[in-house]
C-alpha cells in the first residue's frame, strides 16, 4: 500500500475494461450454468423447468444476503485503500467473514421452517412441480455456506484492483457446476436434486479457490475469521449493503407477484418467465461485469479525491455496456425461436415466447441508464438513492404496469409492463446523479475539504 494503486493512476478507457472485462468473463461463466442449469432441466420435464421458475424468487431472497455484504465490503475497503488505512481494510475483510457466516445461518433457519409453506401456495397445487421445488431449493439453501463465502473473497480482489483474480475463483465454481450438471441429473437420474447438489458443490468450490488466491495473490487485504468483529466496520458494511439487500428482497417479492399473475393464464406462462429471467442473467453479463467494476473505481477515487476520473469512469461504463450488449440485442430480437428452441420449448411456449424474448430484449437495453447510476452511487457510499432508483425500475413500476395491463387480459402485452418501467426511470437516473454531483470532492465545501 506504499505505492499508488492502479486505481489512481491508470488510464480510465482501459482500467474500466480491465478491471470489467474478468468480472464479465466470470458473470458469463456463472450465467452460463445458470442457462445450462435450466437447459437440462427442461430435459426432464416442462414441470421441472416451472419449478426453478418457482424456486427463483427464493433463490434471490439467499443472493440477497451475499449480495448485500459483498457491495458494502466492496465499497468500505475500496475506500480504505485509496485512503491508504490498512487497519480499516484489516477490520473490514474480517468483519465482511463474519457477516457470510450470519447469513448462511438466517437462510438455512428460513429453509426449514418455510421451504415446504412456500411450495405448497406457490405451486397452485401441483404435487409434481412442489416435489421438484422442494428438491432443489432445500439443498440449495441448507449448503448456502460456500455461496455466502464465495462472494466474500471475490470481492476481496476486486476491491484491490485485481479484478482478473475474479476470473479463477468463479471459474472453479461454473466448471465444476457445468461438469457435474449432467452427471448427477442424467446418469444418476436425480433431476432436480442433481442440479441442486451441482450448484452447491460448485459453489464450495469457489469458495475454497477464493481462500488460496486471496492468501498468496492478495496480500492487500489481510483477513481471519473472528466471532468478535469490529463493530464499526460492521456497521459501514451494512449501511452501504443493507439497501442493496433490500432491493433484492422486494425483486424476490415482485418476482412472487409475477409468478402468481403469469400462472393466472398457465403453467407454461411461469416456465417462459424463468426462462427470461436466465437469459437475462447471460445477455446482461456485458453491463453488469462493467458496473460491478466501477464500484471500486469510483469508491477508490472518491476516497483519494479525484473527482474527473470518477466523471469518466461513468462515461465509459455507458459506452462499454452498449457495445457487448449489442451482439445479444441483435440475436434475440432476429432469432428469438432458436434461443427458446434450447429449452425444448412446447408449440405452446414457442408462440408465447417469440414476443416476450423480443420486449424483454428492449426492455435490457433501456435498463443500462439506472444500472450505472446505482453502481456509482454505491461507490459514493450513497446507497439510498440507488436504491430507490432500483425499486422503481425492478418492483413498483413493473408491479403497478403488469397489474393494470392483466385487466386487459393479454399476455403478450403484460412484457411491456418491463419496457415502460425501464422508459420511465431513464430520466430519473440522470435527475439522482445530477443531485449527486454535490457529493463530489471537488464540489464539496472548503470546510468539508
Amino acid at each position: 500500500m506504499k505505492t499508488e494503486n492502479a486505481m489512481g493512476t491508470e488510464r480510465v478507457s482501459r482500467l474500466v475494461l480491465k478491471t470489467g472485462i474478468p468480472l464479465m468473463l466470470s458473470l458469463l461463466i456463472n450465467s452460463l450454468y445458470n442457462f445450462v442449469d435450466s437447459v437440462f432441466v427442461s430435459q426432464v420435464a416442462e414441470d421441472a423447468l416451472t419449478a426453478l421458475s418457482l424456486a427463483a424468487p427464493v433463490q434471490v431472497l439467499v443472493s440477497a444476503l451475499g449480495l448485500g455484504n459483498a457491495v458494502g465490503l466492496n465499497a468500505a475497503i475500496s475506500r480504505a485503500l485509496g485512503e491508504r488505512n490498512p487497519e480499516d481494510v484489516r477490520k473490514t475483510a474480517s468483519a465482511a467473514i463474519f457477516l457470510a457466516f450470519c447469513a448462511w445461518i438466517l437462510i438455512s433457519a428460513a429453509c426449514l421452517l418455510g421451504i415446504d409453506r412456500y411450495f405448497a401456495w406457490q405451486s397452485g397445487g401441483n404435487e409434481t412441480i412442489a416435489a421438484y421445488g422442494r428438491d432443489y431449493l432445500s439443498i440449495c439453501m441448507l449448503f448456502s455456506l460456500g455461496q455466502m463465502g464465495q462472494w466474500v473473497f471475490d470481492r476481496f480482489v476486486i476491491a484491490s484492483g485485481k479484478s482478473g483474480l475474479f476470473l479463477f475463483t468463479l471459474s472453479a465454481a461454473s466448471i465444476t457446476n457445468l461438469i457435474l450438471d449432467p452427471v448427477f441429473i442424467f446418469l444418476f437420474h436425480m433431476g432436480t436434486r442433481g442440479a441442486a447438489i451441482a450448484t452447491v458443490i460448485g459453489q464450495f468450490m469457489g469458495l475454497f479457490a477464493g481462500i488460496v488466491i486471496n492468501r498468496r495473490y492478495n496480500r492487500e487485504i489481510p483477513f481471519s475469521f473472528t466471532f468478535r468483529p469490529d463493530f464499526r466496520s460492521v456497521l459501514t458494511i451494512l449501511r452501504v449493503g443493507i439497501p442493496s439487500t433490500l432491493v433484492q428482497v422486494l425483486t424476490s417479492f415482485v418476482t412472487v407477484v409475477m409468478n402468481s399473475i403469469f400462472l393466472t393464464f398457465s403453467p407454461t406462462a411461469v416456465a417462459l418467465y424463468g426462462i427470461c429471467a436466465r437469459m437475462m442473467g447471460l445477455c446482461t453479463v456485458g453491463v453488469h461485469g462493467i458496473n460491478n467494476g466501477l464500484i471500486p473505481i469510483v469508491a477508490y477515487n472518491y476516497g483519494a479525491g479525484r473527482t474527473e476520473r470518477i466523471r469518466e469512469a461513468i462515461r465509459w461504463a455507458l459506452i462499454d455496456s452498449f457495445i457487448f450488449y449489442l451482439p445479444f440485442l441483435a440475436v434475440l430480437e432476429i432469432a428469438p425461436s432458436l434461443v427458446l428452441g434450447l429449452f425444448n420449448a412446447s408449440e405452446q411456449m414457442m408462440h408465447m415466447g417469440i414476443p416476450a424474448v423480443r420486449l424483454m430484449a428492449l426492455s435490457w437495453l433501456l435498463s443500462f441508464p439506472g444500472l450505472v447510476v446505482t453502481a456509482a452511487l454505491q461507490g459514493l457510499s450513497l446507497p439510498a438513492p440507488g436504491m430507490m432508483l432500483t425499486m422503481l425500475r425492478q418492483a413498483v413500476l413493473p408491479v403497478i404496469l403488469a397489474l393494470l395491463i392483466r385487466l386487459g387480459g393479454s399476455l403478450d402485452l403484460m412484457w411491456m409492463s418491463f419496457v415502460l418501467a425501464e422508459a420511465i426511470c431513464i430520466p430519473m437516473s440522470l435527475f439522482l446523479w445530477r443531485n449527486s454531483r454535490t457529493h463530489l470532492p471537488s464540489e464539496r465545501t472548503e470546510k468539508e475539504k
